[in-house]
């Protein structure tokens, strides 16, 4: 099998080569990140975004956000450049293919977020820059709205949630060959139980494990519908055990975690979906998914000398048990649900959490839980957001159940957004994957021969 007549395999040494670029030179990262966008561009005008090119894009975005964040690959010193690209090409998509008339929901949800944004202009304190402040809280929120909008009924065929899984999985790869030089050597970097930035290519190990978490998930149906061979079994397995041994040096349990919880539920509706052949012929898939798991496990714990073990067993590197599970985010949640008891019809406002919490408690850090922040900021407004996103899908999926990815989709979104609140795009773009309505592929029409009479 010749690596240039697989589009997979040429993608993956593409990726392969971008990532190692970057390590040798850095600045290649904005030429990767102009190519991208350019790239996307291109086709998606030419195309007039007939085959969702807009949906490809996103879904590319979105799995390398963080990459260009650590690399600093955006041309423009724009923090949230990557969420903004989703926002952008999203709503070229709508521009060019509109949305569905099943997509009241979504706009009702954009509605409910003005409320928070206009009390905030009262609340927020003289010192604090209102626009930055909306800004940074909103613009994960109404990426979500605006997925959703695309997404929700939208026709495409398996193949072409293939094609999206894909554009997730490819910079991924690329960022976790990066990883891979930036620290070759993890043992040299620990020192400690607590998330690591020198082994999270000096960034937030917590973007970067949910960013590596959504490459091990699409690796993960790599191996159930795209290894025909023993070649593309051992690539996919390899590649799935390079990104699993990044993810968990991070020491930021979330990404990790969330990735382990969604996979076990695709394979649960996957498996329960097929015919007793299928299921025959993915049992392989499935025991050599659990042998690298533990492989790669088991590597990750001799690296590290014990101290990955300590960390999920939620001890600190002398071996005692932390008293706070949830690393002192239990008292920042009970904070802000205080803001929301208190403040029950209008919230607090858009930002302003963060100066309640310094008034109040005398600290300045995030929750990270956007559920909590929601409810704190948004009021009764966030509590019926919040409704229409946990419930709309639910009902939607009543009469749409082709989509095996459902409950992956909407349970990354929830666990996420509990750990790592909606800081990059990806909850708010995978949450929208949810509401797609799968379709069989066109059949070519058959040639009809004229009948010749002699």
């Amino acid at each position: 099998m010749k690596i240039f007549k697989n589009p997979y395999l040429f993608l993956i040494a593409v990726h392969i080569a971008v990532g190692f670029g970057v390590y040798l030179f850095r600045p290649f990262a904005k030429v990767y990140f102009m190519a991208t966008v350019g790239i996307f561009l291109f086709y998606l005008f030419k195309n007039g975004n007939k085959n969702n090119e807009a949906l490809y894009a996103a879904a590319y975005i979105t799995g390398a956000e963080v990459f260009f964040r650590m690399t600093d690959a955006s041309p423009i010193p724009i923090y949230e450049a990557g969420k903004y690209g989703v926002i952008g090409f999203i709503l070229l998509g709508l521009f060019f293919s509109g949305t569905s008339r099943k997509s009241g929901p979504y706009w009702l949800y954009l509605l409910l977020l003005i409320p928070g944004v206009v009390y905030a202009s009262s609340t927020l304190g003289y010192d604090t820059n209102f626009r930055k402040a909306v800004i940074f809280n909103l613009s994960g929120p109404f990426c979500l709205g605006i997925a959703a909008l695309y997404c929700v009924d939208r026709k495409i065929t398996r193949k072409q949630l293939q094609y999206i899984i894909w554009s997730l999985l490819m910079p991924t790869i690329a960022m976790g060959v990066y990883l891979l030089f930036f620290t070759p050597d993890t043992r040299s970097v620990l020192t400690g139980t607590g998330s690591n930035y020198a082994a999270s290519g000096g960034f937030g190990p917590n973007q970067v494990s949910t960013a590596v978490g959504i490459g091990m998930f699409c690796l993960v149906i790599q191996l159930f519908n795209n290894s025909k061979n023993i070649i593309l079994l051992a690539i996919n397995l390899g590649l799935l055990s390079l990104l699993t041994y990044r993810g968990i040096v991070t020491f930021s349990r979330g990404g990790v975690l969330t990735a382990l919880i969604i996979s076990v539920a695709f394979i649960f509706f996957y498996f329960k979906a097929v015919n007793i052949k299928t299921k025959k012929r993915i049992i392989g898939p499935i025991l050599f998914l659990v042998l690298t798991a533990s492989f790669t496990y088991l590597l990750t714990s001799v690296r590290t000398s014990g101290l990955i073990d300590k960390r999920y067993a939620n001890k600190d590197a002398a071996g005692r048990v932390k008293e706070d599970l949830s690393t002192g985010r239990t008292v920042l949640i009970s904070s802000e649900l205080e803001a929301f008891f208190k403040n029950p019809i209008t919230g607090i406002g858009v930002g302003k959490i963060k100066e309640y919490r310094e008034e109040t408690q005398g600290i300045s850090a995030a929750s990270h839980n956007e559920l909590s922040r929601m409810l704190s900021e948004h009021g009764l407004s966030g509590l019926f957001a919040l409704l229409i996103l946990g419930v709309y899908p639910l009902i939607f999926r009543l009469s749409n159940r082709r989509n095996f990815l459902f409950f992956s989709m909407l349970g990354f979104w929830f666990l996420t957004i509990n750990h790592s609140s909606m800081r990059i795009a990806a909850p708010a773009f995978i949450y929208s994957l949810c509401l797609l309505n799968i379709v069989n592929e066109k059949k070519k029409n058959p040639i009809h021969r004229e009948r010749i009479i002699s």
